[in-house]
């Protein structure tokens, strides 16, 4: 493994910071969660058009930049350090590498240049509250998450030479602007149950979205309801959702555990440059041995963290997976430095005019959503055959 940057990896970098820290301050931030979208169009058209972020890890075929998901998490690095609301996850990180794995040809070459030129957005819904079982982080995903074939879930049948779906789905990232569905829907019955994904526009009738209020407002979420909607089944029957969803999940991980060190780092930052002002007893807090060993520990978490998520985007670009174990480091640290800033920021920690507290939300609306921590160590264990037992010949 390398551990250094390259020249384009360092460019990414740096031109997503500048233009994040022009386009993407705290009143930025706060305008744009408060928008119906949840996100301010203008800095998605400004980050496709001028970075191609969403085809940042698509094919040059398809009007991609061509780059692997280390760079997509290098940038989402950047990201996270700003809490940037954008459909970046749920569009190029989640859907995207689901329609390029099993997307017919027609498929293919129809959403994924879209997609990658920013003008047309996706996410991924599945049934409930599934979504880390059904990437695989905190346990294998064959089970009946998807509704098992028996009521509940999202269901799919057959309709002349086309699908209908009807069931719920909760907690879908960006899922209310979303120009592109990608369902997951439970098909065959009980005797042949089998998990498949779907296309639905959002503008198909018979789907019904309506933005929740979630715990982190820089991630919005949806309820998503079918009611015999149309849908066009992505590639065929006889793919291995499952194991691409699996596949997706890993990348998925490495990536939010790079976004997640970015927003610790930036936590810890603006900690560091609180303490140096504010003066108690005549001088800086900063000074007191106490904060030093506190802001110590707090730096630790954040290195072992940013180590633990490079390694991941390396394995991930290299076909090995390492991602969820990145993202409990990571979702550790970041709560850790979030937790540390409300309390060394004292007063004004705790009041909701303060950003500090919109890194304590990230980090614990992370681990609702793809955790929680302990889960994705013990899958990470699990898949590792840490605990198996051995024969042991004498």
């Amino acid at each position: 493994m390398d551990a250094g940057f390259t020249a384009e990896q360092d460019e990414i970098r740096r031109t997503l910071r500048e233009l994040l820290r022009k386009r993407c301050g705290p009143h930025d931030l706060r305008a744009a969660v408060e928008t119906p979208a949840g996100h301010d169009p203008a800095l998605w058209t400004a980050l496709a058009e001028r970075l191609g972020l969403p085809g940042l890890a698509l094919p040059e075929a398809y009007g991609g930049v061509g780059c692997s998901a280390t760079e997509l998490a290098l940038a989402c690095e950047e990201t996270g350090r700003v809490l940037a609301p954008s459909p970046l996850l749920a569009t190029a990180v989640l859907a995207a590498p689901l329609i390029l794995a099993l997307g017919a040809d027609a498929q293919r070459a129809d959403l994924l240049p879209r997609i990658a030129s920013g003008s047309l957005t996706a996410a991924l819904a599945v049934p409930g509250t599934s979504l880390a079982a059904a990437l695989a982080l905190t346990g294998e995903n064959g089970g009946d998450w998807a509704g098992g074939g028996r009521a509940g879930g999202v269901q799919a049948r057959r309709a002349g030479g086309g699908w209908r779906l009807y069931g719920q789905a909760d907690q879908v990232l960006d899922g209310h602007s979303a120009g592109l569905l990608l369902i997951a829907a439970h098909a065959g019955g009980f005797a042949r149950s089998r998990t498949l994904l779907f296309l639905v526009p959002g503008d198909a009738g018979g789907l019904v979205r309506v933005r929740q209020t979630a715990l982190d407002a820089t991630r919005p979420q949806a309820r998503i309801q079918l009611r015999d909607t149309e849908a066009e089944l992505l590639g065929d029957e006889e793919a291995d959702v499952l194991a691409a969803l699996a596949t997706v999940g890993d990348t998925a991980a490495a990536v939010l555990a790079g976004e997640a060190v970015g927003a610790a780092d930036q936590a810890l930052a603006r900690t560091v440059e609180y303490v140096r002002q504010r003066e108690q007893f005549g001088r800086a807090i900063g000074s007191f041995q106490a904060v030093q060993h506190r802001l110590a520990d707090v730096y630790v978490q954040v290195r072992a963290a940013r180590s633990a998520a490079y390694y991941a985007a390396w394995a991930t670009a290299n076909g090995e997976r390492a991602g969820g174990l990145a993202l409990a480091q990571a979702l550790d640290a970041l709560r850790y430095a979030a937790a540390e800033a409300i309390q060394l920021h004292g007063g004004i920690g705790f009041t909701w005019e303060h950003e500090a507290h919109l890194y304590f939300k990230r980090a614990s609306g992370d681990e609702l959503l793809f955790g929680p921590v302990h889960r994705l160590r013990a899958h990470a264990a699990h898949a590792a055959q840490l605990f198996e037992a051995k024969e042991v010949t004498v």
